[in-house]
């Protein structure tokens, strides 16, 4: 089973659970021996503690059984907290699953900002989450203030927790490596259109980066962008790369740029 991906803690679980383990549609034992041609079947039980929350709304781009890729709108967290207990991707993804019978644990892959649009991966059990856990390649799509002067670059600067404040980020020499590589796709009199790629992954790492640069993303207020224009941070992760899990076949989940960034440009 440890060929297949399988940890030391999922394996712990099924033994503790056998009769999700079945052969040829019989109940086996972990000791037992398979033949060729059977059919082994492992049912991973999961459950999920957040509230379901049949009001919201979020596009569904693609799910099997393994997994899920939701559209996340802007101003949504992934993720509940003390402020946002019912109106997450987790308490949507918790009403979907319960109204298909499921009872599923929410485990995103990628986490994206509160006010980042864009592509979120969730595994819908703890073998998927495992194997795709640090292999999924993201490419995000910006719009920032002003005329980028450079077609393409990479920003290399380290990023640390703001003194005196637990959400803003800063770039600072004691901070950790972080690293961004940018293309301008377009650009007009007040705006540039950028493709992102992250080579790490810190907190509010792009927007940081280009507020560094003196090109903060248009509608980022924490961060001095200019808002006059756009009500949200012009941020979407607008494309996944990954190999699946379970089928082992190489995935690539695009979706269209957001109009109102688009818009922009015009």
């Amino acid at each position: 089973m440890k060929i297949h991906g399988f940890s030391k803690r999922i394996i712990t679980r099924i033994k503790r659970e056998p009769e999700n383990i079945s052969c040829n549609g019989k109940h086996i034992r972990m000791v037992d021996n398979l033949k060729t041609n059977d059919i082994l079947k492992i049912t991973l039980s999961e459950q999920s503690t957040l509230i379901p929350n049949g009001n919201l709304n979020v596009d569904i781009v693609y799910e099997d059984d393994d997994i899920i890729i939701f559209n996340k709108p802007a101003n949504m967290p992934v993720h509940p907290s003390l402020l946002h207990y019912d109106d997450t991707l987790g308490n949507f993804f918790t009403y979907y699953t319960n109204s298909k019978n499921q009872q599923i644990t929410f485990r995103p892959i990628n986490r994206l900002d509160s006010n980042t649009q864009g592509l979120c991966l969730v595994a819908k059990n703890s073998l998927a989450a495992n194997l795709l856990s640090q292999k999924v390649k993201k490419e995000y799509t910006a719009v920032v203030c002003g005329n980028v002067k450079d077609d393409y670059g990479i920003i290399n600067a380290p990023i640390a927790r703001e003194n005196d404040t637990i959400i803003k980020r800063c770039v600072a020499p004691h901070g950790q490596e972080s690293i961004t590589e940018y293309y301008v796709e377009k650009r007009n009199n007040k705006y540039s259109l950028v493709r992102i790629n992250l080579h790490t992954g810190r907190t509010h790492q792009i927007r940081v980066h280009f507020s560094y640069l003196g090109y903060p993303l248009a509608g980022d207020d924490l961060y001095g962008g200019d808002c006059s224009d756009i009500h949200t941070q012009a941020l979407c992760c607008n494309k996944l790369f990954f190999e699946h899990p379970i089928l082992h076949k190489k995935m690539e989940i695009c979706i269209n740029i957001p109009n109102d960034m688009l818009n922009l440009l015009k």
